[in-house]
């Protein structure tokens, strides 16, 4: 259940994040498809589904998140903050219950979350066909798009994907940017006759942003709420390039049978879009307004 494949641009806990996960993928495959889980889930869907009434009763929601995926969920000293933070009190202010955050292994998260452990999950739990069977999901809140990091001086003349014709291209090994550098340079060659110089691969991110700063790459790809927080980490030093990977989102999760609680979750995500406040939230956090869909993302 891992994000979109990134090296964080800090270390400690967000490094091991990446690590940990990176370990955790073809575990977590196995282990969404053995008779046990199937069974705890299935057991877990004849239960009362959770309604709005019940989180007000108990005057408490609570939101499974793996506290260490800055700016989304990180801790600063015993507190746990981050964007879902500042979201989650205002999706649940109307209820006027306390939002308490449950920071939990992300390797098992959907397990938790049917086993009762929390309410929902957050931490820019992203939709792929597998999760979307299994379980329940709001609208999109963020955006987890691949975008390119380029060098602030080159950011006004490599504007999009053109302005990598004849240049060299960046990735991490395994990562999304490693499975999409083929498309990308057909993608090139068809609207420029000439596609990347070259694609240089790198054990992890940091080692590629380095590159791109030393002049070896001229782009690097990865997830854009992590780009942002590589751009903020070096003021003046990177530009964030959009439009180059398919949009892509993560949105809030839940158990498949809480329809009440989904429907509650995309009537509050879509008036603080109205409102504004969704996207101060988003610059303020992440340094951009995100470009999010309406409606939950279908796979065939």
């Amino acid at each position: 259940m891992a994000r979109p494949s990134s090296d964080r641009p800090s270390r400690g806990p967000l490094a091991s994040r990446r690590r940990f996960l990176a370990l955790s993928v073809s575990a977590l495959a196995a282990a969404t498809a053995t008779p046990a889980l199937l069974a705890q889930v299935a057991g877990r869907a004849e239960a009362a589904p959770l309604t709005i009434e019940d989180i007000k009763k108990r005057g408490v929601v609570r939101i499974g998140v793996e506290a260490a995926y800055r700016p989304f969920t990180f801790r600063e000293g015993s507190a746990i903050v981050g964007y879902d933070v500042d979201l989650a009190k205002e999706i649940f202010a109307p209820l006027g219950v306390k939002v308490e955050m449950v920071d939990t292994a992300w390797a098992g998260v959907i397990p938790a979350l049917y086993a009762g452990n929390f309410d929902v999950i957050m931490t820019s739990l992203t939709y792929t066909k597998e999760r979307v069977a299994k379980v329940g999901y709001s609208i999109p809140y963020t955006e987890a798009t691949q975008e390119l990091l380029v060098r602030a001086g080159d950011a006004g003349t490599i504007k999009d994907l053109s302005g990598m014709s004849g240049k060299v291209l960046g990735v991490k090994l395994g990562s999304a940017g490693d499975t999409m550098k083929t498309g990308l340079d057909e993608k090139l060659k068809a609207a420029t006759g000439k596609g990347f110089a070259q694609v240089k691969t790198y054990d992890d991110h940091p080692a590629a942003y380095l590159a791109l700063a030393q002049g070896s790459v001229d782009g690097v790809i990865n997830t854009l709420a992590t780009l942002t927080q590589v751009v903020k980490d070096a003021p003046g030093k990177y530009a964030i390039v959009r439009d180059i990977g398919p949009r892509n989102w993560a949105g809030i999760g839940t158990r498949k049978e809480d329809e009440d609680l989904i429907s509650f979750l995309n009537q509050r995500i879509t008036a603080l879009k109205e409102s504004g406040e969704l996207y101060k939230l988003q610059e303020k956090w992440f340094g951009v307004r995100m470009q999010l869909a309406d409606k939950v993302p279908s796979f065939s």
